[in-house]
């Protein structure tokens, strides 16, 4: 299944929306893989296996299970997520890209690939449904602790 979605995060025109300036959203987004339990509650564990200058390694355990990716920087730009296909556990990829269309505008583009075929039935059909939406609702949770985080002055230091 191929997903992709914007979550809108400047908008001048609408005066309830907090401006993010695009280094708060990079840090953010930064720490989102950097620091993953303050993004997924469920998530028991993160630890960084490796470091190197535009990326990151890492176990994640939820349970018993333990899932193994790999995140990539490009500085201000995007974050790539690779999660090889381990076990039971498929490959699949996310990346997030800071989108400034024109002036004042900012938005993230959450794209997922799972890597498998669309070819199927009318059940595998409802459970892509219900895989989206929750991506969705997890992406915009993203951006509301982004948004939190810059409101407490946790995002002004530069991650990277």
């Amino acid at each position: 299944m191929r997903f992709s979605h914007l979550v809108e995060i400047n908008d001048p025109l609408n005066p309830l929306i907090d401006t993010l300036t695009r280094e708060q959203l990079w840090n953010g987004l930064v720490l989102r893989a950097e620091m993953s339990r303050r993004f997924i509650p469920w998530l028991d564990e993160c630890n960084i296996t490796s470091r190197s200058e535009d990326s990151i390694e890492r176990a994640l355990r939820y349970g018993d299970a333990v899932i193994r990716d790999r995140v990539t920087y490009r500085k201000l730009e995007s974050v790539h997520y690779h999660v090889p296909k381990q076990g039971d556990i498929p490959e699949s990829d996310l990346t997030m890209t800071i989108e400034t269309p024109y002036e004042g505008r900012m938005f993230v583009r959450f794209e997922y690939d799972d890597h498998a075929s669309e070819a199927g039935g009318e059940a595998e059909s409802m459970v892509n449904d219900i895989r989206r939406s929750a991506y969705t609702e997890s992406d915009i949770d993203t951006i509301r602790t982004i948004r939190e985080m810059a409101a407490n002055g946790l995002l002004d230091a530069p991650m990277m």
